[in-house]
């Protein structure tokens, strides 16, 4: 599989000053009026991010081609999102329509002042955002995911057997144990033994919302599968989620990224692509031997940080008749937003390196 590039959605607005450090970083959602629209990640003086709110505008040919401006989706505002120096921020978001409430959830980064956390907010319109405050989580065997430095997290739509059949809401993660930043391991030997708990994309399961209860948290994630860890020289130094989980003809699909080192501490990164079983997303039907997007133009070779294409939102084109058809939202270098579109095949590919899961 392999995406093909559609074109640059977002850049920052001359004389925006919530955007002149970079527009990147999308989620992206069907409204209920059916239209498409993008939650980038709008980066202002001093690192200091909001949440935007942007409509897609389409080309006669179906294809996205620009984008309306429409305002801040969510603004730093709760202590966890705000840092005592001034700064903090709301980060990477992504949206999910979950069917069992009826709501939209968006998971993001709050940038607190212990360092990046997973929050969730819920909405039912897409332009009006409730707070449900920080991921909580239990933990696994002698692994605390409470408390450590998270990010890229998603939710699944419908709830999903956890690891003893039981549905529940499921979040997609990857814990940034101390050692675990592709900063860090690119320092270690290039012969290595990859911690498989702590450098690992996680599912973690928690009691599912009541669709006759008004939901105004989230319980703790109280049981954890891990789902991958990397395997191919184009993720070595670390892989971590992605676009939100996606049905398809095959299973839910997932764009996740992975880091590679160009030159001595220079990082790439690319995308990659899993499939997992429908019934029991724990199994990986299928997973990406090379990157499928990788960054090579010039915007995605040169911006705040060089050398990176991180997809974030997708959307299945059910709206023109081709549900094998997806687009796909991706930051470019920190600074832009492009998107690319991704073909499902009617047969998987024969080839699914181990997850090590």
């Amino acid at each position: 599989m392999k995406l093909r590039r559609i074109g640059l959605m977002m850049e920052p607005e001359a004389g925006n000053p919530n955007e002149v450090e970079g527009v990147l970083n999308p989620a992206a959602a069907r409204g209920p009026d059916g239209h498409l629209y993008l939650f980038p990640r709008l980066v202002a003086k001093g690192n200091y991010s909001r949440i935007g709110i942007a409509r897609v505008k389409f080309n006669e040919a179906g294809n996205p081609a620009g984008v309306e401006r429409l305002g801040i989706a969510l603004e730093p505002e709760a202590d966890y999102e705000l840092r005592p120096n001034g700064g903090g921020g709301c980060e990477d978001p992504r949206v999910t329509f979950v069917e069992p409430i009826q709501r939209y959830v968006m998971t993001y980064t709050a940038f607190s002042p212990r360092g990046p956390r997973i929050a969730l907010a819920i909405s039912q319109d897409l332009f009006h955002w409730t707070r449900l405050g920080l991921a909580r989580f239990g933990p696994y065997k002698d692994v605390e995911f409470d408390d450590v430095d998270d990010k890229d997290a998603s939710i699944f739509p419908s709830a999903i057997p956890n690891p003893t059949g039981t549905p529940e809401l499921a979040l997609i993660h990857r814990p940034l144990f101390p050692g675990t930043r592709p900063e860090e391991i690119a320092q270690c030997p290039t012969e290595r033994e990859i911690d498989i708990d702590r450098e690992s994309i996680w599912i973690s399961y928690a009691p599912k919302l009541e669709e006759e209860n008004e939901p105004d948290h989230v319980d703790k994630f109280t049981s954890h599968h891990r789902l991958a860890c990397p395997v191919s020289p184009w993720e070595q130094l670390k892989i971590g989620g992605g676009t939100p989980p996606i049905l398809t003809r095959h299973g839910w699909l997932i764009l996740y990224h992975g880091v590679s080192e160009l030159a001595q501490y220079k990082l790439c990164y690319s995308a990659g692509v899993m499939i997992l079983s429908k019934e029991h997303p724990q199994i990986i039907r299928y997973r990406s031997t090379d990157a499928v997007l990788t960054p090579t133009l010039p915007q995605e070779r040169a911006g705040t940080v060089a050398n990176v294409v991180f997809p974030t939102g997708i959307d299945r084109r059910d709206d023109i008749g081709q549900p094998d058809r997806f687009d796909v939202y991706y930051g470019m270098a920190d600074n832009r937003i492009g998107a690319a579109r991704l073909d499902m095949p009617d047969l998987l590919p024969c080839s699914k390196p181990s997850g090590k899961g």
